[in-house]
């Protein structure tokens, strides 16, 4: 059953496998593979929400794609979300281009009559990449020192813009930023 949809930002692969380095060392260490068997993909979650339309968002999403370069992320600390689900996650360094790319996003979806959560707003949303979820609480302190150890920052392009559904994630489609490699 269906928890909701996300408009998700994805990486290139050299930052993306950064990502999943992070992913592996908490698998083996048995404290966390909740986002592995979901079989997501290191990504920076734009807007969730439990109703939105595919069909509608593909379309729009296609051409607020094309008017958008690749962007530089730096993903620059660790954090952690203040609630029950325990995640841990890499922060991207917040550039005025994130901030920027996030708030027209918002803008063209808000004129298609897209309702944005006030968590996802601009001036609330907060950027990261989640390296783990449901941690246990007594493990927490180990997860953060095993992700010390990434050498952080580690550093890359967002290079698409996608939809997915989640939970276990199904993606709906995706676009390459700026379409450069679309035929």
């Amino acid at each position: 059953m269906s928890q909701g949809f996300a408009v998700e930002l994805y990486f290139d692969p050299a930052l993306e496998n950064q990502v999943l380095k992070a992913w592996n060392v908490l698998a083996r260490r048995q404290i966390s593979t909740q986002l592995i068997e979901i079989e997501s993909r290191p990504h920076i979650t734009l807007l969730s929400s439990p109703n939105l339309d595919p069909v509608k968002l593909e379309h729009v999403l296609k051409n607020f794609a094309s008017n958008q370069e690749p962007m530089l992320l730096s993903l620059s600390s660790i954090g952690s979300l203040p609630s029950d689900s325990n995640v841990l996650f890499l922060s991207p360094t917040p550039s005025l281009s994130l901030l920027q790319f996030h708030s027209q996003l918002c803008d063209v979806l808000k004129k298609e009559g897209v309702e944005i959560g006030e968590e996802y707003r601009p001036g609330s949303w907060i950027p990261y990449c989640s390296v783990a979820q449901e941690v246990p609480k007594n493990r927490m302190a180990e997860a953060f020192f095993l992700l010390r150890d990434l050498k952080l920052p580690v550093s890359g392009y967002a290079i698409d813009i996608g939809l997915v559904e989640f939970s276990p994630v199904r993606e709906f489609f995706s676009f390459v930023l700026g379409n450069t490699l679309e035929a």
